[in-house]
């Protein structure tokens, strides 16, 4: 499982010329899901999120998690992140989950978010949207849950 986790002082996601969600300060977290990815996996990298420091104190200095600094979440499925580029110029995305696998596994991330007691807001799985964000920082971090 990867997250790509942006530090955002705003960001939004459209479907078919609707916004369907929109945060202010939070972070924008684009998820992609693999086809051994579980719950645990996904308690794992629930876990790590919501403790990430990436917000600045009073001293300027990244020492914040998310409800420390009262952030939003917008959680964006994404399976182009295990997009596999070694052969030829067109992506392969056999590594990512099938559909049912990575929307229930979006949804139990969604779910476990929300009970964290942070405003999360999503966007479509399977739907071509639009992601709007202005970046805070720039603050950019990829969660790899082979990583952590």
């Amino acid at each position: 499982m990867k997250f790509v986790i942006q530090r955002v002082k705003k960001a939004s996601v459209v479907v078919e010329e609707k916004e369907i969600g929109k945060i202010n300060q939070g972070m924008l977290v684009l998820i992609g899901i693999t086809q051994e990815d579980d719950k645990k996996i996904a308690d794992k990298m629930i876990k790590k999120l919501i403790n990430l420091r990436i917000f600045q104190d009073k001293e300027n200095k990244m020492n914040l998690s998310i409800k420390d600094a009262k952030g939003e979440l917008l959680l964006v499925s994404q399976f182009t992140l295990y997009a596999d580029c070694k052969n030829g110029n067109r992506p392969s995305f056999t590594k990512s989950a099938k559909f049912d696998v990575a929307n229930n596994l979006y949804q139990y991330i969604i779910e476990e978010c929300k009970k964290t007691g942070i405003n999360v807001e999503t966007g479509i799985f399977g739907a071509e949207m639009k992601v709007n964000l202005t970046n805070d920082g720039p603050v950019t971090i990829i969660l790899d849950s082979e990583e952590i």
